[in-house]
């Protein structure tokens, strides 16, 4: 056995050896292809074999004379022939050219480490070939994608979309993408029956352009799909607690409003001392109260009927051209004596020749009665309260600032939502649904405008609001306005009674003191 293994590669040696001296006479460029000396080996190999069988073949027809060398002469003419004609072929066919063979490995490659599943497609949606890294996570829950096995498991709602995916590959793009449900071939405990992918296709085309093939990688986006749905209804649960805030709000005017007026208006008669005088000051003093109350509790709720109607887009602004030096002497004549009884002073500073602007009158005068009535809460006796105004660059720039309390750098982020005030001791003191900068913030908003603050504890505070001052920047209703017609604040109060024009007017600047939510 030894001498016939040293035989053969002594054997395979010398073919070698005289196989690679021709090829490289009988070659243009002197190279040697491994190819043509592989089909040299495999000739010899069975010429070694037909050496032995051709003769001994023919010695049965003939003398072995004649046999002999006529079976050596027919085995070594074939084996020339053959050793020719095969490389001839071989030479002729062409050459896979180096990129090409790149190319193929890396389509091996990716069949192999792409993530997700890989399916080779044929034009018509059938697969082919099946790959990627994870192909076995993938078909531990399918059925053999191969052939129409693919598009069986589609949900019968998505298969249009895949059919509608190849078909824009066939019209021209180069790639494509489209969200699947795939059928689960079994499904165990709370699994769902289809899985969510996400197929990215990609097109091979021929010489001529047209779409030879399609490379798909799927990814499993159950949990994308998850999340949205979840977001989805989520929005859908606050949309509806949206909803149910509104008809809440709704049904506060109707039951709140209806009595305070009454409450209100009978107040005004008892003050007024029309139907006999009251006994003392004692009655005078509480019928003050009660009117004062009722005041305070229908602010709050117009503020929360103005903040819902922001929230819902259903806030109607009424722009005129007035004169923004009256609306602040308005304010100051509100706020003035409220000032004074807890001893700050109230003072105003306005540009001059400063002129009309374009705004909301009712929605900026609230605007100033909100945040100059917040100053004069915060802020302790012998302090200061400036109202400035001027214009800038084509907007009306209004300060509100005060040498009160301060907002810690922490808190400034989280002002101006509803319902949240400063947590201190400070406000713990002081009554308030933490509406107002709420409703500042949303009626700027409205305006176009920008809103600001700057504070420091102990330092005071200082707001800013920019608003267009041609009125370019307000927003117009996206949604049928609300019958009823927008919430005065200060409230225009309906009495039961008529009381005429000049008591009206008295009791708005005199002794009704403005509360602020």
């Amino acid at each position: 056995m030894r001498v016939l293994s040293d035989i053969s590669v002594g054997a395979v040696a010398f073919v070698n050896r005289v196989g690679r001296s021709w090829l490289s006479r009988t070659s243009g460029d002197g190279e040697v292809r491994g190819q043509e000396l592989a089909i040299l080996r495999r000739l010899a190999l069975v010429s070694s074999v037909a050496l032995f069988a051709v003769p001994a073949g023919l010695s049965l027809v003939t003398s072995p004379a004649v046999a002999l060398p006529a079976g050596v002469a027919t085995v070594c003419a074939a084996f020339l022939f053959s050793a020719v004609g095969s490389i001839a072929l071989s030479r002729q066919r062409p050459a896979l050219h180096p990129a090409e063979a790149v190319v193929v490995e890396h389509r091996d490659l990716m069949l192999e480490s792409a993530f997700g599943l890989v399916l080779l497609l044929d034009p018509q949606g059938n697969v082919s070939t099946v790959g990627g890294r994870d192909r076995t996570e993938f078909l531990s829950w399918m059925r053999n994608p191969l052939g129409r096995g693919f598009v069986e498991q589609i949900h019968v709602s998505d298969r249009i979309v895949f059919l509608q995916a190849i078909d824009v590959l066939r019209q021209g793009r180069d790639a494509h993408s489209a969200d699947l449900r795939l059928e689960r071939s079994a499904v165990v405990g709370a699994d769902d029956q289809f899985v969510h992918v996400r197929m990215e296709l990609t097109a091979r085309r021929d010489g001529e352009g047209r779409l030879a093939a399609i490379v798909s990688q799927l990814r499993d986006i159950s949990q994308d799909q998850q999340l949205r749905e979840d977001a989805a209804r989520k929005a859908a649960e606050a949309e509806s607690a949206n909803d149910a805030k509104s008809r809440f709000l709704a049904a506060v005017s109707h039951e709140l409003r209806t009595p305070l007026n009454a409450i209100l208006g009978f107040s005004d008669i008892l003050s007024g001392e029309y139907f006999g005088k009251l006994e003392n000051d004692r009655q005078r003093e509480y019928v003050g109260l009660i009117r004062q109350s009722g005041a305070h509790l229908l602010s709050v709720v117009n503020t929360m009927l103005d903040m819902s109607k922001i929230e819902a887009g259903r806030y109607e602004l009424l722009l005129e051209s007035f004169a923004i030096e009256d609306t602040i002497a308005t304010c100051e004549a509100m706020l003035g004596l409220q000032a004074k009884e807890k001893g700050l002073t109230l003072t105003s500073r306005i540009q001059r020749g400063l002129g009309e602007i374009v705004a909301d009158q009712r929605a900026i005068q609230q605007i100033l009665i909100n945040l100059v009535g917040n100053a004069i809460k915060f802020t302790d006796a012998g302090g200061a309260i400036t109202i400035d105004a001027a214009l800038a660059d084509g907007m009306l720039k209004l300060s509100i600032g005060d040498t009160g309390i301060g907002i810690a750098s922490e808190r400034l982020a989280s002002l101006g939502q509803p319902f949240v005030q400063i947590q201190n001791d400070y406000t713990r003191r002081y009554a308030g649904t933490g509406l107002g900068l709420s409703l500042v913030k949303g009626l700027v908003g409205l305006h176009g405008g920008n809103f600001s603050i700057a504070s420091a504890p102990g330092e005071g505070t200082v707001i800013t609001i920019l608003i267009p001052f041609d009125g370019s920047g307000a927003v117009t209703m996206q949604q049928p306005v609300d019958v009823n017609r927008p919430v005065d604040f200060p409230p225009r109060l309906k009495h039961t009674v008529e009381i005429d024009e000049r008591r009206n007017k008295e009791l708005m600047n005199g002794p009704a003191k403005a509360e602020i939510a």
